[in-house]
């Protein structure tokens, strides 16, 4: 807010009134800062950014002033609140009967008595020729859910003219062709963009004892591209984590050559080979109920094979996963020179009718503090308003750089 008052401010009146007599009205702005500098006192002085004179309150970003289109790379925690390891299961006895056929939601907190437990993932179990379900003979009205379960995810995963989920195999041919699945089920809400694949182990407890499961994308044994994105082979091993070594393979099939599962970290899908599982693990410790829900009432048990992993799940006890995120960020740079921002437009700062300064001092030495910044487009609509964490002094013998990041 510099002021040019009395026979200074009549001398540049005249000045820039000759300035624009001599130029015949072809002026520029170099011309303009030039002239008015000369008027100026106390180090305050106009000057030019990015070739737009540079005053006021507002402040126009000069070319290097922006870098746009950045991607960074973002890991957090898959479950609720960040976290990356999951040691609680929880059913519910909300869940209606007809859609407990298909999958049962898992919770990370009891939903009967706590508001804020969230779905973390479901569990599915599909079978190609309804095995599993409850059979016509037994329920006309059954719906056949593990034959459904299975064509849902076939046409999600595989090619047109695959009809069955194929698995790694020790023996000659390299591959086996599984007639049903145990299908494990992110929340979008968690995963968000991708699974971290390399950065999941999932415990299973059986009367076998107990087994980690992991992907195999740590050593690229795996790294094919299909329909649903990049898919990995799901393998017994360890992460390692804590130590300097890679994850450890230890083997990508069970006892009987048949692999354990496949991985699609684009689709938050983990796909278990049950024959597979069961020979590696064991039967699962089956107490006859699950937290929050009963199970296997009846003839209910023949379509309910997905508790079976569930309880393998619980029993085991850790679930660790991560989500990573490409998320674009704008970096802008605010400048604030020496010569720029060392007056306010607050009426406080001045007293009187003439304009005069409340404290002397600031006409030659005047001080401000920097709290908001505020990022303005061109139809002078704000944007977006950040606030530095605690105010920043400004004068003429201090200049500041603020950087303002976006994310979207």
């Amino acid at each position: 807010m510099a002021q040019i008052k009395g026979q200074a401010g009549k001398n540049l009146s005249q000045e820039l009134a000759n300035y624009l007599d001599a130029n015949q009205g072809n002026i520029s702005s170099e011309g303009l800062l030039k002239i008015t500098n000369q008027y100026l006192s106390g180090g305050d002085k106009l000057g030019a950014t990015g070739g737009s004179i540079s005053n006021g309150i507002y402040k126009r970003f000069g070319e290097f002033d922006q870098i746009n289109g950045k991607i960074e790379v973002v890991t957090t925690g898959l479950w609720s609140g960040d976290t990356g390891s999951l040691t609680s299961y929880y059913t519910s006895s909300a869940q209606s009967e007809a859609s407990l056929n298909y999958y049962v939601n898992v919770y990370d907190k009891d939903p009967a008595t706590d508001t804020s437990a969230a779905v973390q993932y479901a569990i599915a179990y599909g079978q190609k020729n309804a095995s599993g379900s409850v059979s016509l003979t037994i329920s006309d009205d059954s719906t056949l859910a593990t034959k459904a379960t299975y064509a849902q995810y076939r046409s999600i995963l595989l090619d047109q003219n695959d009809d069955k989920f194929t698995f790694y195999s020790s023996s000659a041919s390299g591959t086996h062709d599984s007639d049903d699945i145990y299908v494990i089920n992110v929340a979008r809400a968690r995963y968000k963009e991708k699974m971290d694949a390399g950065n999941w182990s999932l415990v299973l407890s059986g009367s076998n004892g107990i087994s980690t499961l992991i992907d195999d994308s740590g050593k690229k044994f795996s790294d094919t591209v299909g329909k649903a994105g990049r898919v990995f082979n799901v393998g017994s091993g360890s992460l390692n984590l804590g130590t300097e070594n890679e994850a450890t393979i230890n083997t990508l099939n069970s006892s009987n050559g048949e692999g354990l599962g496949l991985f699609y970290p684009d689709q938050g899908l983990i796909i278990l080979n049950p024959v597979a599982i069961h020979d590696l693990v064991g039967n699962s410790i089956d107490s006859g109920s699950v937290k929050g829900a009963s199970i296997y009432s009846g003839n209910e048990r023949e379509g309910r094979n997905h508790f079976l992993l569930h309880n393998m799940i619980d029993g085991g006890n850790d679930f660790q996963a991560r989500r990573t995120e490409n998320v674009s960020t704008s970096h802008y740079f605010v400048r604030a020179t020496n010569r720029e921002y060392n007056f306010s437009n607050n009426p406080t700062f001045t007293t009187g009718s003439d304009g005069s300064f409340t404290e002397s001092t600031f006409e030659r030495d005047p001080r401000t503090f920097i709290t908001t910044i505020g990022l303005i487009n061109d139809a002078n609509e704000t944007i977006a308003v950040a606030k530095t964490s605690q105010p920043i002094p400004k004068s003429f013998d201090k200049e500041v750089l603020i950087k303002v990041k976006l994310d979207f």
